[in-house]
């Protein structure tokens, strides 16, 4: 009998924006069973550009995990998604005259009991153990860089002037994104994952989202985290996009079938 099932649901709200330019998606793969992949995307680069960018990646991923067998190497998937993805925003831009970018997290789980994911830029994963924050990714970005270097604190970070200044991303003309893979294992019940983008996180600490995880269905966490995110950004918030992926305890084994007395063969 399988250790957890998986509960698994996406929320996202346009916040303060004239334009939604985050995507996000869960995805099963067609020929390995027991493997899902989820993918948030952030896109960048004024009016339909941020949005084509952030589709195409959703796009790229789910073409990939299409094609994706047991067997194959997830870090190569995951790689290969936001190398493939980078190539077409990047040729988008120049045929469109436009500069569109766009971040990435995902996740993929194995039947191995296996979580591995990726991230470009500044959308996080976050991974809990029940109500308890355990790891989050590091973002991409300017100030990250000068809390790395010791020129700011991490409590300064996020409300920097130059805080939303990425140095990671995908679409750039000038330099190739790099990928930061992560891994954890073994799986098992309580353990649970945000995948979500900046116009998220900017308004929560660590211990709130793994409480609002916790504590509700992937529905139910989406509303309450999308509303208070709402109340917090003061009619000044981004586009909030995010995925939830839990790990819960299995539904007990329901005896289905009766036992009779054998009649005697004669």
């Amino acid at each position: 009998m399988s250790q957890y099932k998986i509960e698994a649901g996406t929320g996202q709200h346009i916040g303060d924006r004239q334009e939604q330019q985050d995507r996000a998606a869960l995805f099963a793969a067609p020929h390995a069973p027991g493997y899902m992949l989820a993918v948030v995307a952030d896109g960048m680069g004024g009016k339909s550009g941020g949005a084509l960018a952030a589709e195409q990646v959703i796009r790229t991923a789910k073409q990939l995990f299409d094609e994706f067998y047991p067997g194959n190497d997830v870090r190569v998937l995951l790689e290969n998604i936001v190398s493939e993805a980078h190539t077409v925003i990047k040729l988008s831009g120049v045929s469109a005259e436009k500069e569109p970018h766009s971040t990435v997290v995902a996740l993929v789980i194995t039947p191995a009991q296996e979580a591995i994911w990726a991230h470009v830029g500044d959308s996080r994963l976050y991974r809990f153990n029940g109500p308890n924050f355990s790891f989050k990714t590091k973002d991409h970005s300017y100030v990250e860089k000068l809390v790395d270097e010791g020129k700011l604190a991490p409590e300064e970070a996020k409300y920097h002037k130059l805080s939303n200044i990425l140095i990671n991303v995908l679409g750039s003309g000038t330099t190739a994104p790099y990928v930061t893979i992560g891994q954890y294992s073994p799986l098992k019940a309580n353990d649970n994952f945000l995948l979500c983008s900046d116009g998220l996180w900017h308004y929560f600490d660590d211990a709130e989202l793994s409480a609002a995880v916790a504590a509700n269905s992937p529905r139910q966490a989406s509303e309450l985290l999308i509303r208070k995110a709402r109340e917090r950004s003061d009619g000044r918030g981004d586009n909030c996009t995010f995925a939830i992926v839990k790990l819960v305890e299995p539904p007990a084994e329901v005896k289905s079938y009766t036992v009779q007395k054998m009649r005697r063969a004669v």
